[in-house]
């Protein structure tokens, strides 16, 4: 597909999208549901289709020698099928958040100012590999009454497409606009930057996929970015604390899985609990096979574990989100040591303290600048789902608008409502 093509094809495209989205806005909330459950539906009686779709995009990663753990993100199995149909049904029974008044006051003048709850508009979202992304986000869509144009990974094109097809026949069959949801069909890259510099059609795009995807995004849109570059995220051991509870809780954050932005990439220990605590967990890191990048006393206290590949961190291992079986480790004379390094390196995601110190638990929420702050468990949670979102976009370290995981009303605005009686002003 040439540019002028390209060009075309993406303004009809954002055309589409805003008209669809004014149909959204004012749709029932019992029609808005009705779409998420026939979506749900059609994805249970459609497995062994989308399957056959699915498998020319495995085919066609295995033969370009796609990594193994890549292709295994791209797989559509029927239980990830089953998954996301859930998914929608979830979605369905929650409740409708548009429309909602909230803060509405009485003022000396007589008049009534709250604000009101409102779709977005139109999001643009543009992700890599796992193709289940676009039914999270064509749901999420949906049910906060905006439409939205999704880009896929060209390694997963057919799955994307066939499943973008069912969204517009689930929208179609519950009589809301089939362009409410639509799937950009070419892998040309110049989709993407016409995607993101059409501010009359776009209100926000939400990159979702690697550093170099959400980099260039952000360098180049002329529209808002919903985005977090980075998961450096870290669990803090403070003195005094629950030993037991916390080797429970760093190992889970750690290896529970590597993959995840929401993995914890940095350990600092207070130097009170550290002879006791660090020999444990590294006992417990290096049965896993994790490597540990620790300061020189780190280094000292882990020397006789067993087993353990312990190296000495580097001034970059402190800032670094390793995404595998790599931990950077840190003694820590306490509390505001501890707060300073997370701010200074920490990409402000996720961190976490384990602590029995309830003042110490209220400083470190107060302080610690990032978008999730945890006391006493495990930096994992900071998802959409484990927060009771039901779903989540994306995940924020922006400080405007969303923060944190990005669920239904992380797509929503707030815009202001006066009721009145006649007042006028003197």
């Amino acid at each position: 597909m040439n540019a002028l093509n390209v060009t075309e094809l993406m303004q009809a495209m954002g055309v589409q999208a805003r008209q669809a989205s004014a149909q959204m806005a004012k749709a029932s909330t019992a029609t808005k549901n009705q779409a998420l459950k026939t979506l749900a539906a059609l994805l249970r009686a459609n497995v062994d289709a989308l399957q056959v779709d699915n498998a020319k995009d495995i085919d066609r990663a295995v033969a370009a020698g796609l990594a193994a753990p890549m292709v295994d993100r791209l797989r559509l199995t029927p239980k990830v099928i089953a998954t996301v149909a859930e998914g929608c049904e979830q979605l369905a029974a929650m409740p409708d958040v548009i429309g909602d008044i909230v803060g509405l006051k009485q003022q000396p003048s007589g008049i009534r100012v709250g604000q009101m709850r409102v779709p977005i508009g139109v999001f643009g979202m543009v992700f890599e590999s796992r193709p289940n992304v676009t039914i999270e986000a064509a749901s999420l869509s949906i049910k906060s009454g905006n439409a939205c144009i999704l880009r896929g990974g060209s390694e997963a094109i057919e799955s994307n497409k066939a499943l973008a097809k069912l969204v517009q026949q689930a929208l179609s069959d519950s009589g809301l606009p089939a362009d409410a949801v639509q799937m950009v069909p070419t892998t040309d890259r110049e989709a993407v930057g016409q995607l993101i510099t059409m501010p009359q059609y776009v209100d926000v795009v939400i990159p979702r996929g690697g550093k170099g995807l959400i980099e260039r995004i952000s360098r180049d849109a002329k529209v808002p970015v919903i985005k977090h570059l980075d998961g450096n995220c870290h669990t803090y051991v403070d003195d005094p604390c629950d030993i037991a509870m916390a080797v429970r809780v760093a190992d889970n954050a750690k290896t529970n899985k590597y993959s995840p932005c929401n993995a914890s990439e940095g350990l600092l220990v207070a130097r009170g609990v550290a002879k006791d605590f660090l020999p444990r967990i590294g006992a417990i890191y290096a049965a896993k096979g994790v490597e540990m990048r620790c300061d020189a006393e780190a280094k000292t206290l882990l020397a006789s574990v067993a087993g353990a590949k312990v190296v000495d961190a580097t001034e970059q291992d402190w800032f670094e989100e390793y995404l595998a079986p790599i931990i950077s480790i840190k003694v820590v004379d306490g509390l505001d040591a501890a707060i300073d390094h997370i701010n200074h390196y920490s990409s402000h995601h996720t961190d976490a303290i384990l602590t029995t110190h309830h003042i110490h638990a209220q400083r470190f929420l107060r302080e610690v600048d990032s978008a999730s702050v945890m006391v006493n468990a495990s930096t994992r949670f900071a998802d959409g789902f484990e927060y009771g979102l039901g779903a989540e976009i994306g995940i924020s370290t922006d400080k405007f608008h969303a923060r944190g995981p990005v669920g239904i009303e992380g797509l929503t605005s707030l815009k202001y409502v006066v009721l009145g009686d006649g007042e006028v002003r003197a």
